[in-house]
């Protein structure tokens, strides 16, 4: 069977995570702080601070800003629940709005809904592709979106806005308008997840750029401290001869990266860019080849002349089907030996929003990409002949379910 998402292993992840386990330092450490030396330098933002999930780093920033019971924040509704569950953990509202056809927040769905208690707004760069980042913050920077701004905290106060907070749990390595993502808006959050481009199992980061007067790496080093139980000094300053005593200085968590992660990490970005990029982009260009000739097939947008996506994900749409129709060709495929997925079933069909008070039918577009999307296998390790087996499968499974179709 062609699987979907296997992480991509070789002999240098091996070697690399073998000496982390002999160097006699396998929690955060040395090699932790330098993946976050070479984040920074790859993304260009001001600093980076690596942590156990995305999940985590979403998290962390919420409470940074101060958000909590009496808040809104602004959230896609066709996103992975992480990016609204760390909305709930703090006990603000939830704002869904609905997409545009590219997947990713729709500007116009966000002008409508922003409020007084609007604190924060998470775009999503579903697959990869970057948001309208120039949109968002052009609207967030607006007079009359300002003026309604109420800061409850000292750092509110200081940013005298709303804080647009990018979930790129898909979209490290992409680029928009000249610009890496990374640097696109005040803070920028990755997921190295076992199926993202750039593993380390388990593991995400803080892309830190705020505009001043912010000491951006102040608020890593108070970041830093919160993902430790609130400990002043983590186990590699502690180890230091003499430096053994610290404080707690808040009611913390426990989210850091070990050096065992960050061995993997440190091997996939540098050859990030020269390889695994190069290597996503040739599958997806060859899914677009094979499948443009096929009217029924609608693909995705990836890249343009200013702006290109990480290529993590082909979210090929059926024109045409019924949501029952999908599943009854991803059903075809299966039998096919060929893995594929859906990004995402949007969160108001889900039953903890449902119980909420969403509806699926207030976010239209998101249903419609929804209900016809069926994600193909994307993986460095997935061959030609192989891109051209699930060509074929998805090809039969769309005649089998729908009949004689151009």
């Amino acid at each position: 069977m062609i699987p979907f998402s296997p992480p991509r292993m070789d002999q240098r992840i091996v070697d690399e995570v073998v000496d982390t386990l002999y160097s006699g330092w396998i929690t955060t450490g040395p090699k932790t702080k330098r993946f976050e030396k070479l984040l920074t330098e790859y993304g260009g933002q001001k600093s980076t601070l690596c942590l156990n999930s995305a999940t985590a780093g979403l998290e962390l920033v919420l409470h940074w800003y101060g958000v909590g019971p009496g808040d809104e924040v602004i959230v896609p509704a066709y996103t992975y629940n992480a990016t609204a569950n760390v909305v709930v953990h703090c006990g603000a509202t939830l704002v869904f709005v609905d997409s545009c056809e590219d997947f990713n927040i729709s500007i116009n769905a966000i002008e409508k809904v922003i409020s007084s208690k609007t604190k924060v707004i998470i775009p999503v760069d579903i697959g990869g592709w970057p948001s309208d980042y120039d949109a968002i913050n052009a609207l967030v920077r607006r007079d009359d979106i300002r003026s309604q701004f109420k800061a409850a905290t000292k750092e509110q106060e200081q940013l005298g806005r709303i804080l647009v907070l990018s979930d790129a749990a898909h979209s490290i390595g992409g680029k928009y308008k000249g610009k890496m993502v990374g640097n696109l808006t005040d803070i920028t959050v990755y997921s190295f997840h076992a199926v993202k481009n750039l593993t380390t199992a388990e593991g995400g980061a803080i892309c830190f750029n705020l505009p001043l007067p912010f000491d951006n790496l102040q608020i890593y080093q108070r970041l830093n401290i919160k993902s430790l139980h609130g400990q002043t000094k983590d186990a590699l300053a502690k180890n230091q001869i003499g430096n053994w005593r610290y404080d707690i200085v808040e009611a913390g968590y426990k989210c850091n990266m070990t050096d065992i992660q960050a061995s993997m990490g440190l091997v996939e970005i540098q050859r990030y860019e020269e390889d695994m990029l190069v290597r996503r982009k040739h599958i997806l260009d060859r899914y677009k080849a094979t499948l443009s000739k096929y009217a029924w097939a609608q693909i995705p947008l990836y890249e343009n002349d200013e702006t290109h996506s990480s290529w993590h994900l082909f979210l090929l749409r059926i024109v045409g089907v019924t949501e029952i129709q999908r599943d009854q060709i991803i059903q075809e495929i299966f039998k096919q030996e060929v893995a594929v997925n859906v990004h995402f079933v949007p969160l108001p069909l889900m039953t903890f929003y449902k119980g909420l008070g969403y509806n699926m039918d207030d976010y239209p577009v998101a249903y419609d990409n929804y209900s016809r999307e069926i994600t193909l296998p994307v993986y460095y390790d997935l061959t030609d002949d192989m891109v051209d087996e699930v060509v074929r499968a998805v090809v039969n499974a769309v005649m089998n379910v729908m009949g004689e179709m151009p």
